[in-house]
C-alpha cells in the first residue's frame, strides 16, 4: 500500500486539460481528410479506392457531382494516397460532431474535360468541415448545466448495438486517469432507467433492433440519442444489408453525430458535451411549458 501511495505522488495528475487545452495528438493521427475542391483534377480515383463509398460521383453529360460524406468515412487515407494532385490532404482534426447529420456532407460540381477529368469548378457546398462550436466555451457550459439542471450528474446508457468494438475501446479510455470523464459529473450506468443520455455504436444489426428500441423506451424523458462513430451514423463499413440497418436513425430520433473510426476519445467527449447543451434545451423547454400550464 505505502508503495502505491509513493508512486501515486511521484507520478503526479495525469488527466488532460481538454476541452479546456487544446487536445495533444500524435503525428501519425489521422484525422478528416480535407478537400481542396479548387485543385482537384479526377475525383475518380479517390473515389474507387473509398471502401465505404464516402466519396461518390455522379456524371451527367459534361458535368460531375462529387459528394463527399464524413458520416461515412472512416478516416483510412486512401483518398489521399489516391490522388496525385494532392488534392486531398489528411488532417488532425477531429471535433466533428454535429447535431445535423446534413452538414457531415460535402457537394461539389464541375465541368469535364472529354477524358473526364475537372475542366472546371461550377460549384461548391461547404456544409461541414469545422465544429463550429467552441470547445472550450462547451466543457464550461456542459458543467454549468450538469449541476444546475441535473443535480451535480449525467448518467449515460452505453449499447453496442454491433460494432467491431473499436469503438467501445475508446469510450472505456474515457474512464481512465487520462481523460477522467466523470470530473464533468458524467458517469455511465449500468440501467437504462438511471439514464439521461444514450450512447449508441455500430450500424444497429437486425438482431439488435429490439434491444435498443427497448433501452430507449425505459428511458424516462427528456433524453438525448448520441450516434457514435461510422458505423453508428451510416452503417460505416458493413453499409446496411441482410443483418445490419444501416445506422441508429434508422431505430431512433439522433440528437448528436460523431465521426470516426473509431472516434478518439476527444471526439467523444466532445459530442457528449454536445448533447449535454441539446438536453440542457429539451430539460429549459419542458419547464417552460409546465410554468405555462
Amino acid at each position: 500500500m505505502f508503495n502505491i501511495i509513493q508512486k501515486t505522488i511521484k507520478t503526479g495528475i495525469v488527466t488532460a486539460r481538454y476541452p479546456d487545452e487544446a487536445a495533444k495528438i500524435s503525428e501519425n493521427f489521422r484525422g478528416r481528410p480535407a478537400f481542396d475542391f479548387e485543385k482537384w483534377k479526377d475525383a475518380r480515383p479517390a473515389a474507387e479506392v473509398c471502401p465505404t463509398g464516402a466519396i461518390s460521383l455522379r456524371d451527367k453529360s459534361d458535368s460531375r457531382r462529387v459528394t463527399v460524406d464524413y458520416g461515412l468515412c472512416v478516416f483510412c487515407g486512401l483518398c489521399a494516397d489516391a490522388s496525385s494532385d494532392q488534392a486531398v490532404q489528411i488532417t488532425r482534426e477531429f471535433e466533428l460532431a454535429t447535431m445535423d447529420r446534413h452538414k457531415l456532407v460535402l457537394t461539389a460540381e464541375y465541368a469535364l474535360n472529354a477524358d473526364g477529368t475537372h475542366q472546371q469548378l461550377r460549384e461548391v457546398q461547404f456544409q461541414s468541415g469545422h465544429t463550429d462550436t467552441d470547445v472550450e466555451t462547451l466543457g464550461r457550459k456542459a458543467r454549468e448545466n450538469i449541476h444546475k439542471l441535473l443535480r451535480r450528474s449525467l448518467a449515460i446508457r452505453e449499447v453496442d448495438a454491433g460494432s467491431c468494438n473499436g469503438c467501445e475501446l475508446e469510450i472505456v479510455a474515457l474512464n481512465n486517469p487520462i481523460h477522467d470523464i466523470e470530473r464533468f459529473g458524467i458517469q455511465f450506468v449500468a440501467s437504462p432507467r438511471h439514464a439521461d443520455m444514450l450512447l449508441v455504436t455500430g450500424p444497429v444489426s437486425r438482431n439488435m433492433e429490439l434491444a435498443l428500441l427497448k433501452t430507449y423506451r425505459a428511458m424516462a424523458d427528456p433524453k438525448v440519442v448520441v450516434a457514435v462513430g461510422a458505423c453508428g451514423i451510416s452503417g460505416g463499413i458493413f453499409g446496411a444489408n441482410y443483418a445490419s440497418l444501416g445506422g441508429v436513425d434508422k431505430v431512433l430520433p439522433v440528437d448528436v453525430y460523431v465521426p470516426g473510426c473509431p472516434p478518439r476519445p476527444q471526439a467523444l467527449l466532445h459530442g457528449i458535451l454536445l448533447a449535454v447543451g441539446c438536453l440542457a434545451q429539451r430539460l429549459d423547454s419542458d419547464t417552460a411549458v409546465n410554468q405555462k400550464a
